[in-house]
């Protein structure tokens, strides 16, 4: 192709995609996405990045039994790069995905040129590009995987290409190049390693120009003896053989990453892994016509075809088993023809195959389990060799029928309809809801789907709704764990305890029996286990019911002795029983199994916490912190501790990690308070005033903040403006003894209102007859009444409850001292009073 018809090509192809992708950037994280970039600590800039090489897709460790083993660290990278420049906006991530998935277009068009004439594959990449199947690989944001993958097959090939062709030497260079690409390709996702049987077939068929027949006829003559081994097959032998070699180390290196085992799935995950024959095979055989028919006529998809999806094919007498024949006896034809003649058209027949059969064979099922029934995104590289099939088709009834015209408005018309068709399906992924309620209308039968849809719901607190497909997903799949404990967890947001506990118990009724011999884990997902746990998270709200909870954990313990969640409830519950070395000894061994979770060093903090063990406390917080720097409670609970302990030094420190809780939960109240009261210790009292009215803002009845910002007033001769607050204050809470001295305090001192200030303090000390402050301003009051007989007793009596009080002591000795003066005053009064009446008695004599 021209270069320069070659750019107008690609710059089409590139406009195509931006056209009917550029609705992809509305969109924001579902499904997997959560899972692979919401949740994925991995992607956080406090994970260090040799994580990548160790943990899985999903930032789980290679070698737990819970991991995917979905070894794509390069596809992580990627994420990591995105969450660098932007964190969690979705809006980077589709837009990478829509760039890359237009470099891969323009590359399969390049590509499609070694094969085809320009319009062919012209038509092939617009095919491609437009293709409505490729929405879940380029709309769904964890696709990225595949369209990172196909830039590395491509280029990987391409660069095979240039190490070999007839009795051409061996390029070592481009050759190493290759099995680097095909590396990079299978480190974003595993069907990158079959590029290597792209090139091998190339080599043979295409580079080579041999058939079958060649390579039959060439092995028996020299078996033989007869002829010598050919020097160009010799050289297409060292380059297939690096090749084989290349990959098996491949291979070796990511099994042993993988700890030498396969990922563990459930029968709801691939029913069919579960079947026995001839179902298992009769299922899988009828899997291929079901992928072949989604990339023919992608009218109808879905996120998610596992479980009851598509219904097992138990007897070679079901309908569907034609459906497969036919399959196998149209691609069989086709490979026939392409490996048994050797022209120009067999050998573009063969590249097609090559390029539709061989990625899709490690998501076949035919060698081993995977997690699914079918799933669109792993159609991504398969589809390429069927883009081809389809232009070579156009092409062929072109050339043998010259109906130009008519083949061309077939073609517009088919690509109008696929991008229109990817265009409207890119609002199925704008959320959670949209998506799943899309995938019911094409799988009615599938739990997950309805499970799921409950899910959106759940999340947007509409738990009532959510409740109804959870329902349904237990009708649809009625041995469905997970659905029951779904119900389960909805009767509870929904407060009705007893059914949610019914759910519960239903759910634990569905697990496996014990199987004498058999572990456990082997047998039970550790999701399922929920339902234990959630059952005993319910009861353990009631008091009496601790005992109970404590025992279901310890069950769950016995099936599954290293699940953390298990070990860390029952510590909680531990903790309430007052068993708090048992607690600390449950969150231990939760560590050992579990040693990067900051959940379980919080846990270990508090309980030192409690025991006031600060320095211990704060180491463990502190770890936890380490772990996830944006763990809440951990940074909530170590800047309380700072500044409740009026080190100056700390209140930086600690007003640093309560901006960072607000920066993650703008509405918490109790961080406003805290920072609020750190303002105060610094002096800063209107930074004090702001804050204390912004926790106010979110919870206008704070019994901190409202006493707080009243004493703030009352100590900077602001005193009538604390009395609403404390008013406000004392219709919540009228026990608050505080609140009932500091407004009496106020209306004695400052608004010189003496009866309103006795009522404070007699409502004081009615609530708490030992508050001796409230004692001591109700004996105040009757000073200020001028009763300082029934003061001088309230006094004495205070000072016998606070006999070491000396402010009491002095008070009573000068009301002491005002009544002695008092006593004689009157005695000298007196004293006058019948020196007057003896001297005007004399005077009278007279």
């Amino acid at each position: 192709m021209e270069k320069n018809k070659l750019h107008i090509y690609s710059a089409i192809v590139v406009a195509l995609v931006t056209v009917c992708y550029h609705n992809a950037l509305q969109c924001g994280f579902v499904f997997d996405d959560i899972s692979a970039i919401k949740d994925n600590k991995d992607l956080r800039p406090s994970s260090p990045l040799s994580n990548l090489l160790w943990n899985d897709f999903w930032g789980t460790p290679m070698h737990k039994e819970g991991s995917h083993k979905s070894y794509r660290p390069i596809c992580v990278l990627s994420f990591r790069i995105n969450y660098g420049l932007g964190e969690l906006d979705p809006m980077g991530y589709h837009l990478v995905n829509i760039i890359l998935h237009a470099v891969v277009s323009v590359m399969f068009l390049k590509v499609c040129t070694l094969f085809f004439n320009d319009t062919t594959s012209f038509i092939a990449s617009l095919l491609f590009a437009l293709h409505p199947i490729h929405t879940e690989a380029v709309t769904g944001v964890v696709g990225r995987a595949e369209l990172l993958a196909s830039i590395f097959v491509l280029q990987a090939f391409k660069s095979y290409i240039e190490t070999t062709g007839k009795d051409q030497p061996i390029d070592w260079f481009h050759l190493v190049m290759t099995m680097m690409f095909v590396s990079l390709a299978t480190m974003c996702k595993e069907q990158g390693i079959t590029v290597v049987g792209v090139c091998c077939v190339y080599e043979v068929f295409i580079a080579q120009k041999l058939s079958c027949f060649d390579l039959l006829q060439n092995a028996r003559l020299w078996l033989s003896g007869k002829v010598p081994f050919p020097g160009a097959l010799k050289l297409s032998f060292y380059r297939i053989l690096f090749l084989a070699l290349g990959t098996f180390l491949l291979l070796a290196v990511r099994l042993k990453i993988m700890g030498s085992t396969l990922p563990v799935f459930t029968n709801f995950d691939n029913p069919a892994s579960q079947a026995q024959f001839p179902a298992r095979h009769l299922t899988y055989w009828y899997l291929l016509p079901i992928n072949a028919w989604l990339l023919l006529c992608p009218s109808k998809l879905c996120c998610d075809w596992t479980m009851g999806t598509i219904p097992l094919v138990e007897s070679v007498y079901d309908p569907r088993n034609l459906a497969t024949v036919l399959f196998i006896l149209v691609l069989g034809s086709l490979v026939l023809y392409a490996v048994f003649n050797s022209n120009h058209l067999s050998r573009q027949v063969i590249m097609c195959l090559s390029f539709l059969v061989l990625p899709f064979i490690p998501a076949s099922n035919l060698f081993f389990p995977v997690g699914f029934v079918v799933a669109e995104r792993i159609l991504y590289m398969p589809s390429m060799g069927f883009c081809m099939l389809v232009a070579l088709a156009f092409q062929l009834v072109n050339e043998k029928f010259g109906a130009k015209r008519h083949v061309f408005a077939v073609i517009s018309l088919l690509l109008i309809a696929y991008g229109s068709k990817t265009f409207m399906r890119n609002y199925d992924w704008k959320s959670e809801y949209t998506l799943f309620e899309s995938g019911i209308k094409v799988n009615t039968q599938n739990a997950k789907l309805w499970n799921n849809v409950g899910h959106a719901l759940e999340s947007e607190e509409r738990h009532e709704e959510a409740l109804q497909y959870f329902l349904q997903a237990s009708r649809v799949q009625p041995d469905d764990t997970g659905a029951w404990i779904n119900v389960g967890r909805a009767y509870k947001n929904m407060q009705d305890y007893e059914k949610a506990e019914e759910a519960y118990r239903h759910a634990i009724t569905l697990m496996p029996t014990v199987v004498p011999g058999k572990m456990y884990t082997t047998r039970i997902a550790p999701s399922y286990l929920n339902a234990y746990i959630n059952l005993a998270n319910l009861i353990k709200n009631n008091n009496t019911r601790l005992e109970e909870a404590d025992t279901l954990f310890q069950r769950v313990l016995t099936m599954r002795p290293d699940l953390t969640t298990a070990h860390i409830n029952r510590g909680d519950v531990l903790l309430r029983l007052n068993r708090s070395f048992e607690a600390e000894q449950s969150f231990r061994t939760a560590l050992e199994h579990d040693q990067d979770n900051a959940d379980i060093h919080y846990n270990l903090g508090v309980i030192y916490l409690d025991r006031g063990e600060l320095r211990e406390a704060f180491q463990y917080f502190n770890k936890a912190l380490e772990l996830n720097p944006d763990h809440i409670q951990a940074l909530f609970n170590t800047a309380v501790t700072m500044q409740e302990s009026r080190n100056p030094g700390l209140r930086t420190e600690a007003t640093r990690r309560l901006k960072k809780v607000l920066a993650q939960d703008p509405h918490n109240a109790k961080a406003f308070f805290n920072l609020a009261a750190l303002a105060m210790d610094s002096g800063e009292t209107d930074q004090a005033e702001m804050l204390f009215k912004k926790a106010l803002e979110i919870e206008p009845l704070f019994r901190g903040a409202l006493f707080n910002i009243a004493l703030l007033y009352s100590n900077n001769n602001r005193s009538r403006e604390a009395v609403p607050y404390l008013q406000t204050l004392l219709n919540a809470y009228p026990r608050h003894t505080k609140s009932w001295i500091l407004l009496g305090d106020i209306y004695i001192n400052t608004l010189k209102q003496v009866p309103e200030a006795k009522l404070c303090f007699q409502k004081t000390v009615e609530i708490d007859p030992t508050n001796i402050q409230g004692q001591h301003n109700l004996c105040v009051i009757y000073v200020e009444e001028g009763d300082l007989v029934t003061a001088k007793h309230c006094l004495e009596k205070v000072v016998q409850m606070a006999p070491g009080e000396r402010y009491i002591r002095k008070h009573l000795e000068i009301v002491r001292s005002r009544i002695e003066k008092q006593e004689k005053l009157k005695l000298k009064n007196k004293q006058i009073n019948e020196d007057k009446h003896n001297n005007s008695k004399r005077f009278g004599a007279k």
